[in-house]
C-alpha cells in the first residue's frame, strides 16, 4: 500500500517538457505567421507539443514576404521510450528553446519603369492587350 502511494507521489511531482521557439529577423519588427496564425512581432514566442517542421512567414512593410520552413527534429530524450521518462517520471521541468539564427529579410525591389513600359508595349503589340481574345491556335 505504501509503494502505491508513494508512485502517485512521485506522478504528481514529475516535471514535463515545455517546448518554443525563438523567432527573430534581421530588421526586427516583421509580423511572424504560423501555418496561417498570426503570432505577433518579432522577437516572438512560439510553443509547441509535437516536434516536426513548422512553417512560418515573415511580413514587414518595405520588404519581401518571406516564407521558411523550420525544423524541429527532437533531442534523444524524446526518442521512445525515453520520452516516457523524461515526460512523466523526470521531476524536473525540461525546456527545450530553440533559437534559429535570424532571417534575413530581403529590401522589396521595385520595378525599373521602362522595364514595365517595355513590357505593356509587347503587349499592345502581340495583340492580346486587355479585352481582346487571343488568335485560335492552329489545327494540326
Amino acid at each position: 500500500m505504501c509503494g502505491i502511494g508513494v508512485l502517485l507521489a512521485s506522478g504528481m511531482l514529475s516535471g514535463c517538457v515545455e517546448r518554443r521557439f525563438v523567432i527573430t529577423s534581421n530588421p526586427p519588427g516583421a509580423t511572424v505567421y504560423r501555418e496561417g496564425m498570426q503570432l505577433g512581432v518579432t522577437p516572438v514566442d512560439d510553443s509547441f507539443v509535437y516536434y516536426g517542421d513548422r512553417e512560418y512567414t515573415l511580413v514587414l512593410d518595405g520588404f519581401e514576404t518571406m516564407k521558411v520552413k523550420q525544423k524541429a527534429p527532437p533531442p534523444w530524450y524524446q526518442i521512445p521510450p525515453l520520452d516516457f521518462l523524461a515526460e512523466n517520471l523526470w521531476p524536473f521541468k525540461i525546456r527545450d528553446t530553440r533559437r534559429p539564427e535570424p532571417y534575413q529579410l530581403q529590401p522589396l525591389q521595385s520595378p525599373n519603369p521602362n522595364q514595365v513600359i517595355d513590357r505593356a508595349q509587347q503587349l499592345r503589340n502581340s495583340g492580346r492587350a486587355i479585352g481582346e481574345q487571343p488568335a485560335p491556335l492552329p489545327v494540326p
